[in-house]
C-alpha cells in the first residue's frame, strides 16, 4: 500500500484492480500432483458423504491457489450425484474459514470446504472437509526428524499441516518404533470422519482439577439436529478446553494426551510442514516448547529460530497501547466461527468495564486503506479465527490486537501468566481461561490505582463505566455554537478529537438557510438529459467560438 500515494487511505473499500490482478503462487509440482483429481479432491468419498446423508444443494469453497480446478470438480459431483453443486465466491474473510454466510446464499444446505483450514467450528452448516493430498517423501521426513532428534528418549509432540494428513498413520508408525516417548496430535477437523460417517467428537471428562489447580468445565459434545434431519455433532468445547485429565490437550482442531506425569514445557515440537499462519501460531501458544520443523517442498529440516520471546514483547507493547486507548474498534474478522457473537457482546462489556467507548466494524477483509479511514480510533481489537487474529504490521496506522489482549488491558482480573491464548472461544464464560467481569460496585474510589503509561509515561486518566453511562451515552445531544465549539459537561474521547481537528464539517447556519419548495427534476441519463435535447448541436462546438 505505500506505492499506492496518499489517495488510497481515502479509500473505504479495496482497489478492485488489485483483486483481478493478484498473483498467486503455484508452483508446478502443486499442478501436477492434482493432475488426478478424483484421488487429490477425494470425490469418491465426498460423493459417499452426500449420498448416503441426503444433501439436496451443496456449495464448493475453493481457495485462490485451487480455484483454476473448482469447475471440473463441481462437474464431477453433480454428474455423480445427480445434485445442484455451486462453487462460492471469493470469501469476505480468510480462506482458511467456511464461508457458511455465502452458502447460505444459494440455500446450500452442505459445505465441502478444500484446500488449508483453521480447523475453526462453524454453527450453521454440516462441513466436510478434503485437504488435498499433497505429496510428501516419508523416508526424508523420517531421516531429518533423526538427525533433528538424535536421542531416541526426547520428547516430542508431532504436528503437521492439514495437507499433510494423509501420512501421519505411516509416519507414526516408523517413528513409535524407536521413539516410545513421541506424541501425535490427531485432527478433529469436520463433522464427518474419514469414513464418511457423523463424527461424535471427544466425549471427555474434564470435570477435573489438572495439575496446574485450574477447574475445567465438563466438555460433552451435543447434538443438534439441523437439516434433512442429520443428527450433527458439534463438538462443543472442542478449542476452548487448555488441559484436562489425563494430560488431554485440545487447541485448534488438534488433540493429543501427555503421558502421566509429564508437563507440556518438558516436549518439544515437531511440525511437518512449510512455514505458514499455522506454525505461527502453535509457536505462540505453546510457547514453552522447542519448535522443530520439516518442510516437504524442499525436504529440509531445521530447528526454529523465531524469537518467542520478542514475539510476546511486541505484543505487551500492543497491550499497553489498548490501555491506553479510549476509543476501541471491534472489527468483525470472521461471521462463520461459532460464539463470535457472544464474544463481540463480551468485548464491548469489558470495554465499556474499563470506561472506553467502543464501536463495532464490519469491513470483510482487512486493508490499511480501510482502517485508516477511522483515525478517531485509537485501537482495534480483531474478532478472526486463531490463524488470522494475530496481525503483526506496522503499515497500519493504529495497533490491531486480539481479544485476549483487550481483556488484559482492561480488566484487573486479567492477569498475565505466560499463557498466550489466540482462540476467543477460550475466553467465554465456562472456557478454561475464562475469567468474571469486575463488578463495579465493590470498586470504591480509594481502590482505583493511577494508570501511568508505560508508552508515554504519563499519568493516565482513571475512567470507570458510571463516568461514561452519567449524561453521556452515544445518544446524548452535545451543543454546539456558532464558533464550531464543544460544550461539553463531561469527557469524552469523541467530543475531544472533534475539538482538535483542523475541519470539523460544514457549518449547519441553522435558521439561516431558506426553505425551497419541491420543483420538477431532470430525467434521462447523464449523457444526456430530456431539457438538454435541443442543444446536442450546440454541446458539439467549441466553447469558445
Amino acid at each position: 500500500m505505500a506505492d499506492s500515494g496518499g489517495l488510497s487511505a481515502l479509500q473505504f473499500s479495496g482497489v478492485e484492480k488489485e483483486v483481478i490482478e493478484r498473483k498467486i503462487n503455484v508452483t508446478d509440482d502443486a499442478v501436477s500432483i492434482r493432475k488426478d483429481k478424483q484421488e487429490f479432491y477425494e470425490i469418491s468419498r465426498c460423493v459417499d458423504v452426500i449420498r448416503s446423508h441426503g444433501f439436496h444443494k451443496i456449495a464448493l469453497q475453493f481457495p485462490d491457489s485451487l480455484l483454476t480446478d473448482s469447475a471440473a470438480v463441481a462437474s464431477l459431483i453433480e454428474k455423480l450425484t445427480g445434485k445442484r453443486v455451486f462453487v462460492l465466491a471469493d470469501t469476505s474473510y480468510g480462506s482458511c474459514c467456511v464461508d457458511e454466510i455465502a452458502a447460505e446464499h444459494v440455500e446450500a444446505d452442505f459445505i465441502i470446504h478444500y484446500g488449508r483450514a483453521c480447523l475453526s467450528q462453524t454453527q450453521r452448516l454440516p462441513v466436510l472437509h478434503v485437504f488435498g493430498k499433497w505429496s510428501i517423501s516419508v523416508q526424508s521426513c523420517l531421516e531429518q526428524f533423526g538427525q533433528l532428534f538424535p536421542d531416541t528418549d526426547v520428547k516430542v509432540i508431532v504436528f503437521c499441516d492439514v495437507v499433510y494428513d494423509h501420512c501421519m498413520g505411516e509416519l507414526q508408525n516408523s517413528i513409535k518404533q524407536n521413539y516410545s516417548n513421541a506424541v501425535f496430535a490427531k485432527l478433529i477437523c469436520s463433522t464427518f470422519n474419514q469414513e464418511g460417517d457423523l463424527s461424535q467428537g471427544n466425549k471427555q471428562n474434564v470435570d477435573e482439577i489438572n495439575s496446574q489447580g485450574i477447574r475445567m468445565e465438563q466438555t460433552q459434545s451435543s447434538a443438534e439436529t439441523l437439516q434433512v434431519d442429520v443428527e450433527m455433532t458439534s463438538l462443543e468445547g472442542h478449542g476452548n478446553i487448555q488441559r484436562v485429565k489425563n494430560g488431554y490437550f485440545c487447541r485448534f482442531g488438534r488433540e493429543f494426551n501427555l503421558p502421566a506425569d509429564t508437563h507440556l514445557k518438558d516436549f518439544a515440537v515437531f511440525f511437518i510442514g512449510s512455514e505458514s499462519l499455522c506454525l505461527h501460531n502453535l509457536m505462540m501458544t505453546y510457547n514453552t516448547c522447542q519448535f522443530y520443523s520439516y518442510d516437504p517442498c524442499t525436504n529440509i529440516g531445521r530447528k526454529e529460530t523465531l524469537n518467542v520471546n520478542k514475539a510476546l514483547m511486541k505484543r505487551y507493547y500492543m497491550i499497553q497501547r489498548a490501555k491506553d486507548a479510549q476509543v476501541v474498534g471491534i472489527v468483525v474478522g470472521t461471521l462463520g466461527v461459532a460464539d463470535y457473537l457472544k464474544v463481540i457482546e463480551r468485548l464491548k462489556q469489558v470495554v465499556k468495564l474499563a470506561g472506553k467507548k467502543s464501536y463495532l466494524f464490519v469491513m470483510g477483509k482487512l486493508n490499511v486503506a480501510k482502517m485508516a479511514n477511522f483515525m478517531e480510533v485509537d485501537v482495534f481489537v480483531l474478532v478472526a479465527c486463531p490463524e488470522n487474529t494475530l496481525i503483526d504490521s506496522q503499515e497500519f496506522y493504529k495497533p490491531i490486537v486480539t481479544p485476549f489482549e483487550m481483556e488484559l488491558a482492561c480488566l484487573r482480573t486479567r492477569e498475565w501468566t505466560g499463557d498466550y491464548i489466540t482462540d476467543f472461544r477460550e475466553l467465554l464464560p465456562g472456557a478454561s481461561a475464562s475469567v468474571e467481569l469486575e463488578v463495579e460496585e465493590n470498586m470504591d474510589e480509594s481502590s482505583e490505582i493511577p494508570d501511568v503509561s508505560l508508552v508515554t509515561g504519563h499519568l493516565g486518566p482513571t475512567y470507570r463505566s458510571s463516568d461514561v453511562d452519567r449524561g453521556n451515552s452515544s445518544r446524548s445531544l452535545v451543543e454546539r455554537n456558532q464558533e464550531t465549539s464543544l460544550s461539553t459537561q463531561h469527557h469524552t474521547s469523541a467530543a475531544e478529537y472533534l475539538a482538535s481537528r483542523s475541519w470539523r464539517g460544514l457549518e449547519q447556519k441553522l435558521g439561516e438557510t431558506p426553505v425551497a419548495q419541491a420543483v420538477e427534476g431532470r430525467t434521462g441519463i447523464a449523457a444526456g438529459y430530456s431539457h438538454e435535447k435541443g442543444q446536442d448541436q450546440d454541446s458539439q462546438k467549441d466553447p469558445i467560438q
